[in-house]
């Protein structure tokens, strides 16, 4: 028809649509490439006809995407999403193709891996949703958007958008027909998204439905269509997954048995094999794993190598087999032992991490690169190579200024490790230099990315001052928005998901400004290391000009010190060989048994009102059975701190002359007591880490240099001391104490000439508190403090009018804060997901500017608090200069507190009871 049809005539545009359409659907059922060369071809022509026709549009940027789906070109899903934006901008409003432009978006994610592609597609998506449909078109949409969805997850790990898929996928498949074409699909990816469910949360479940809904899509599929290898190679996949778990021979027997027919349907139907021969690949390796059978093992590389033969250079698949290539290569090394192997891994799996665009994928290459070099020659300097392109990516893949904090710290909680083991090669290697820069790199990564949010750019200022005005706005406003911008979840009306969504647009933009910006700044000479980690020389400037930092790295059997000193050229390496990471966690699982025996730490079974604790603490600590916390702090005081002590020559002293002395430990020893180390023994001397140094805390060296670098003077406008307490919160228990506390301090700080201001209990609204922490430069805030486990900047302070948590602290800058007082309870207890991180209520009040924190490891009670925070003040107001004026000053709190622990001991004495009154407090910065 259309070929006698004069090319005047005006139904030629509606004819070349119509065969286009149809070669397209051709194509689909047949897999022949010359189908849909031909309809994108007629489609072309029928444009050149009606260029601002919708329907035509639509049918062009369809086939296009099919066209670049069948040859992965970068340029046919332009093309697609280019025509598909213009048929929505000349279709009525919500009526236009936005499910097929959402779905050349979230394909060409899929070849780019750019952030701002999917979250455009899953907006398409949903602004199809908004318009009314039938059941059919709306599965296809739904389906469409759970894929979307699911894609983002993989990039973002936040678990809602998961579940938000797994949802819609369930919801499309039950609007779909059993007997309709598109159940298959549906099934398909419903499959695929309950596996990746099943791998973020464990649930066998999850692996049981996947393979129920794989196997639906198997029956669901005639024998003689040509997309049934794509279903047997899907159940395949997910019967290794449920091997994994079960250990099941019968799984991964009937995998490979899947993969195997899938193969023959690929061969039959003319489709390249190679993404089936890499599974068949990976799920032969696991049969090994099941039988020990070597022929499986041989076989699978064999497999392997032949896909990597048919992929085109170029492919983006290419480095991801050869990654897969390289652990087969490293399973018959470790098999046989033939060194011929591990050479392979390691050259292809070196090939796989120079290749991969995905930087998370990049990063499990790298570590396995790493390994295999670990396996072949431990010694090796090229193992510092790997560890170095490793570091650098951790970064990058756990969250860069595009992701809300609280996403930041949900990626990092399966990259914990990696620094502390980089760290303990380095230390083997004698490259301690490098130890302390990976420490330094690969730890407290959300800490460091707030701080460089608000560095000072004085030097930037005076060599390019428009570059830094714009580096001070962006900062704040990403900043901004990565704390406040509030993530979707199921059950949120879809305008709100939509403008979401939006807001998410907003922060990848300022995420992508900020890093146009760092660029031209490092361009500028005299500034190419702008804002990259510090190297080794840098962290040794500006170390405190008395005392000294150790960090403490502990990574399997390894522990490691490293001590720095102002003035030295290098760090002190100190091996400590009797520690080690199961050491320091067994003495966590004691500690926290103890503490709870003695209701001392918040646990599931005495959560109050809102799930949290209803007591500051219980006031007293009786006896119980348990792990006597003096044998934990025997044996930190044995195998870490006292060797530590005698490696840097420090003495016993007098209370006047005692050194500082700041840790840094990492890992499991991030929550145990080393400022309480010691042998304490009732009724006889006792010796601790109290009679050598006054100890204090920081996250990271650069934490603590950068206080030093800044510590000026405050302005005496607002140097002073705001006081609060919060006896009655609604929902907790009554702490009366702090009452008592905060009216005694306050009372002493007016005899001594102090500004000084009181707020209690309801008078003080969390609004004002802010205002106060902008006013004055020291604070003290008597009250409950919780420790939110599940999500860390919900931590809060309870005061009678509301609630001050941890990630609305975050919002301040504070140019003049000195000292914050946190007389509450695990003001100072970290997230043991996250124990490199750092996240409690302490160092949040180090990243908003206070030069240093006073905080609790666990419950203290409420005399005891009150004893230690009067004795504290009362040091640094002993020992202020006369005409000092009005002005606060809390550079002598370390020694405040060390006095006041030194004094509670005196009374109380060392049992373990009163250890645990004593020790929980800590002190934190310069």
């Amino acid at each position: 028809a259309v070929e006698f049809t004069p090319r005047d005539d005006p139904f030629l545009p509606s004819l070349l649509t119509f065969l286009g359409v149809y070669l397209g659907l051709l194509f689909d059922s047949t897999r022949n490439p010359a189908y849909i060369e031909e309809a994108v071809a007629t489609l072309r022509r029928a444009v050149t006809f009606t260029p601002v026709n919708a329907e035509t549009l639509d049918s062009l940027g369809t086939v296009l995407l099919s066209l670049s789906q069948h040859t992965r070109a970068l340029t046919d899903v332009e093309e697609a999403i280019s025509v598909l934006q213009a048929a929505v901008k000349v279709s009525p409003v919500g009526h236009g193709p936005a499910k097929t432009l959402g779905d050349a978006l979230r394909f060409r994610f899929e070849i780019t891996g750019r952030l701002s592609d999917i979250n455009e597609s899953i907006t398409a998506h949903r602004c199809a949703l908004g318009v009314e449909a039938g059941d059919l078109l709306l599965s296809t949409k739904l389906s469409s958007l759970g894929k979307a969805l699911a894609r983002r997850f993989e990039h973002t790990s936040d678990l809602s958008d998961l579940e938000e898929g797994v949802i819609s996928l369930q919801r499309a498949v039950e609007l779909t027909p059993d007997s309709h074409e598109d159940l298959p699909r549906h099934l398909c990816s419903l499959g695929m998204l309950l596996e990746l469910h099943f791998r973020r949360t464990g649930d066998l479940s999850d692996v049981a439905e996947a393979i129920s809904a794989h196997q639906r899509g198997v029956d669901a599929t005639p024998e003689g269509h040509p997309g049934l290898y794509i279903q047997l190679d899907n159940l395949a996949h997910a019967l290794c997954q449920q091997w994994h778990v079960t250990r099941d021979p019968a799984d991964i027997h009937a995998a490979v048995h899947l993969s195997r027919r899938a193969l023959e349907l690929a061969l039959k139907w003319g489709v390249d094999p190679s993404r089936i021969l890499g599974n068949l690949g990976v799920s032969l390796e696991r049969r090994w794993d099941a039988t020990g059978q070597l022929s499986d093992l041989d076989e699978s590389i064999s497999v392997k190598e032949r896909a990597i033969e048919l992929t085109p250079k170029g492919d983006s698949q290419m480095p991801h087999r050869l990654y897969n290539l390289g652990l087969g290569w490293r399973a018959r090394f470790d098999a046989t032992g033939d060194i011929t192997d591990i050479t392979k891994a390691i050259s292809s799996l070196k090939q796989a991490v120079r290749g991969i665009s995905d930087d998370y994928d990049r990063l499990e290459g790298a570590q396995a690169w790493v390994g295999c070099l670990k396996a072949m020659a431990p010694r090796s300097q090229d193992i510092l190579v790997a560890l170095d392109t490793t570091l650098d990516l951790l970064g990058k893949v756990t969250g860069g200024f595009e992701h809300t904090i609280r996403t930041r710290h949900i990626r990092l909680e399966g990259s914990a490790t990696r620094a502390l083991e980089a760290a303990s090669i380095a230390c083997n290697l004698g490259r301690v230099d490098k130890a302390l820069e990976w420490l330094e790199q690969g730890r407290c990564l959300v800490w460091s990315q707030v701080n460089h949010l608000r560095t000072p750019l004085g030097s930037l200022h005076i060599s390019s001052p428009g570059l830094a005005e714009k580096v001070i706005e962006v900062s704040r406003r990403l900043e901004n928005i990565s704390l406040s911008r509030e993530h979707s979840h199921i059950d949120m009306p879809l305008r709100q998901k939509i403008s979401l969504q939006e807001e998410a647009r907003v922060h990848l933009d300022l995420a992508k400004q900020w890093e146009e910006l760092l660029r031209q700044a490092r361009a500028i000479p005299g500034f190419e290391s702008f804002l990259l980690p510090a190297k080794c020389a840098t962290l040794l400037q500006n170390l405190p000009a008395s005392g000294t930092t150790v960090i403490i790295n502990v990574y399997k059997g390894q522990c490691d010190g490293i001590a720095l000193r102002a003035g030295s050229d290098e760090p002190l390496h100190i091996f400590l060989p009797d520690f080690s990471e199961q050491k320091a966690k067994q003495y966590q699982r004691d500690l926290r048994l103890q503490l709870k025996t003695r209701e001392l730490r918040i646990s599931g079974e005495d959560l109050g009102v809102d799930g949290e604790r209803t007591a500051r603490a219980m006031g007293s600590y009786r006896g119980t059975r348990g792990t006597p916390i003096r044998r934990i702090l025997l044996g930190l005081w044995t195998d870490v701190v006292s060797p530590i002590l005698r490696r840097l020559d420090i003495l016993v002293c007098s209370f006047a002359s005692c050194p500082r002395i700041w840790w840094c430990p990492t890992g499991p020893l991030s929550f145990l007591p080393l400022h309480a180390a010691g042998i304490y023994v009732p009724g006889l001397e006792s010796e601790s880490v109290l009679d050598y140094v006054v100890s204090s805390y920081t996250p990271t060296i650069s934490a603590l240099t950068e206080h030093v670098f800044k510590d000026h003077g405050i302005e005496e406008r607002v140097s002073g001391l705001f006081l609060t307490s919060q006896p009655n919160a609604p929902g907790v228990s009554k702490i009366p104490g702090t009452t008592t506390e905060v009216r005694s301090i306050y009372e002493n700080a007016v005899k001594n000439g102090i500004r000084a201001l009181k707020v209690e209990g309801g008078d003080l609204t969390v609004h004002e508190c802010l205002s106060h922490l902008e006013e004055f430069s020291s604070v003290h805030l008597a009250c409950h403090g919780y420790q939110n486990r599940e999500d860390s900047l919900k931590s809060k302070f309870r005061f009678h009018n509301g609630t001050l948590d941890l990630a609305t602290i975050l919002q301040k800058d504070l140019k003049n804060a000195d000292l914050a007082f946190l007389s509450a309870c695990e003001t100072g207890t970290g997230d043991e997901r996250l124990s490199d991180e750092v996240v409690h209520l302490a160092s949040g009040m180090l990243a908003t500017g206070y030069q240093r924190v006073v905080a609790t490891m666990w419950s203290i009670g409420d005399s005891t608090a009150q004893e230690v925070a009067s004795d504290f003040y009362d040091y640094l107001w002993r020992d202020r200069e006369p005409g000092s004026g009005s002005g606060f000053d809390g550079s002598q709190s370390a020694y405040a507190l060390h006095h006041a622990i030194q004094k509670l001991r005196g009374e109380r004495g060392d049992t373990d009871g009163d250890i645990l009154a004593w020790a929980p407090f800590i002190h934190f910065g310069y």
